[in-house]
């Protein structure tokens, strides 16, 4: 429910506040005061396109702000917290406010502000969905298109229908996953059949090299040894001759290190710097021993690579380079491929079996599907009786006794996730009448009533926090009036109702009466919004009805009005 809403800049309206709450309130208000800029405020918290145009003459922003009470665990708090806002505190565990606001700059910029953060104006739009239904002078129908009138049929059906319609939609979103897999393998069979004889043969060639993790750097590694052999063998057997002679009798660096050390420790008894000296060559000639043992061990390792053939080797290599170049670009790679190709193959070869397997589940899908889809269209059948009898029923009480509502449900050769059926909402405007689409065939008045009496019945089964109208009034007035004011009133009782009206005979049934006040200087226009109660109400109900705020008769006509409302609905003035 929207407790208020303020306007700052928009249009006319130079600064406003609308107290609205609980019941049916209506706003009035001279010609070109600003009454629509109202709902052009709703729309803009509710998510609609900014246009700057309508930013007030003089202004560089307009600004916006409605205040809801929701419950605070239902969808719309949950939404608002996903953006990253929050409701503020009521004082009651159950309900929460809601604070949005949007600004429009002049230049067009725009800006979004949910539960105290900023969002993105689509969030208002989500929230909206929740919120509100608004009726606008060129928007006479909520119903227009034939998913919102399946839809609309839908929700007066109640439970019963929606319970069959979900069994129905799991099973067709089961038929549909099946079927789409089935002609996905069937389509690319020739292709998968493709595919598994090539892994085949992948797979015999790696298996038949077998290669292993490493190999082609170690075999690298080891050709590149074996290449340079004999280079390799001198190099070591030189330096292990020149640090430890083992072989000869010349001179090498494990001799020198120890002749420097035995005339080092000579002559230490004289000099203790010496001996520390000699205790560090002492040290080089281990190094030097462990380095010549070493290389001796890589010599002899050397002796034992000679043994292996080289060309072999060359031949191995070649053989996982062939794999690595047909199957690579590594040897890794190949691995990893010889590794998930069983799988893949096993998959591939399943196939026909699959296929097999789907064709008989889609046949039995679709049957389940063509039953369910028969109870849907039953109910829906059903209810669709019931709808356009209460509609109709409503119709008369409008004033329009003649007219009748047909609602047909015509069944499809296609299923949809809806369902197969095309759900019509059709006007008989008079007996004899062919029934034509809604919006086709009435005046504004009738299509007026007959949106309205839809939104009675469907209320009842399907009810929407607030209603806002804009002057669907237009075109109707005596009898037809009061028992729109009627309806209206009558809606009230279980939602909120904001009505834009002309009409005195509407206005006299709200339990809450704005009228948008306009005062001007001669060149800028300034509107306000103004509570109405008592002796104010009925002279604003006078104008409406005669032009004249002060006329006797335009007084006493309003009073006997709002009497009327009254005594019929049980309102207070």
């Amino acid at each position: 429910m929207i407790e208020e809403i303020s306007i700052r800049d928009l249009g006319v309206i130079e600064r406003a506040t609308l107290p609205l709450g609980p019941g049916f309130t209506a706003l009035t208000g001279e010609t070109g005061a600003g009454k629509t800029m109202v709902v052009t405020a709703l729309g803009l918290l509710l998510g609609q396109r900014a246009d700057s145009a309508v930013v007030r003459s003089g202004s560089t922003q307009l600004w916006v702000e409605g205040r809801w009470r929701v419950p605070a665990d239902g969808e719309v708090a949950e939404r608002v917290r996903d953006a990253g806002g929050d409701l503020d505190d009521t004082g009651e565990a159950s309900y929460g406010e809601l604070v949005l606001s949007r600004s429009v700059a002049a230049e067009g910029r725009s800006r979004a502000v949910v539960g105290g953060r900023g969002a993105p104006v689509s969030v208002l739009g989500e929230l909206a969905e929740q919120l509100v239904v608004v009726h606008g002078q060129s928007d006479q129908i909520r119903l227009r298109s034939a998913a919102a009138q399946r839809d609309a049929l839908d929700r007066f059906a109640g439970a019963p229908l929606a319970e069959a319609l979900e069994k129905y939609r799991q099973a067709f979103r089961r038929w549909s996953a099946n079927r789409e897999e089935l002609a996905e393998l069937v389509d690319e069979r020739d292709r998968r059949a493709r595919e598994a004889d090539d892994l085949r043969v992948a797979l015999s060639e790696i298996e038949a090299v077998a290669p292993e993790p490493g190999e082609d750097e170690a075999l690298a590694e080891q050709a590149e040894r074996l290449t340079n052999l004999e280079s390799l063998r001198i190099a070591a057997s030189v330096s292990r001759e020149a640090l430890s002679a083992e072989d000869s009798d010349g001179p090498d660096v494990r001799g020198l290190l120890e002749t420097a050390r035995r005339e080092l420790e000579r002559a230490g008894a004289h000099d203790p710097a010496l001996q520390t000296l000699a205790d560090s060559i002492a040290g080089l000639g281990f190094q030097v021993e462990d380095a010549a043992a070493q290389l001796s061990t890589y010599l002899a390792a050397l002796d034992a690579d000679g043994t292996h053939d080289l060309e072999v080797i060359q031949e191995r290599r070649a053989e996982l380079t062939a794999l690595v170049r047909k199957y690579g670009p590594s040897l890794d790679e190949v691995l990893e491929r010889a590794a998930s190709g069983g799988t893949r193959l096993a998959e591939l070869e399943g196939d026909e079996e699959r296929i097999e397997q789907l064709t008989t589940l889609v046949t039995e899908d679709e049957a389940e599907v063509d039953r369910l889809a028969e109870s849907v269209s039953e109910l829906r059948s059903t209810a669709a009786q019931e709808l356009a009898a209460r509609v109709t029923e409503e119709l008369a009480a409008l004033a329009m006794a003649d007219a009748e509502v047909v609602v047909e449900v015509e069944r499809r050769d296609d299923y949809t996730l809806a369902g197969r059926d095309a759900v019509t909402i059709l006007l008989r405007p008079h007996a004899g009448a062919e029934p034509r689409p809604l919006g086709k065939g009435a005046s504004g008045g009738e299509l007026s009533r007959v949106m309205l009496a839809i939104e009675v019945v469907l209320a009842g089964s399907d009810p929407v926090p607030t209603f806002v109208f804009d002057e669907i009034d237009a075109g109707v007035g005596g009898a037809s009036a009061i028992e729109i004011g009627r309806r209206l009133a009558r809606l009230a009782e279980t939602a909120q109702v904001i009505v834009v009206t002309h009409l005195a005979q509407v206005a006299a049934f709200a339990t809450n009466h704005l009228t948008v006040v306009k005062a001007g200087d001669g060149s800028v226009t300034a509107s306000s919004v103004r509570q109405l109660d008592g002796d104010d109400r009925i002279s604003e109900m006078a104008r409406l009805l005669s032009g004249l705020s002060d006329s006797e008769s335009g007084l006493a006509h309003a009073r006997e009005l709002i009497e009327l409302a009254r005594d019929g609905v049980g309102v207070r003035s």
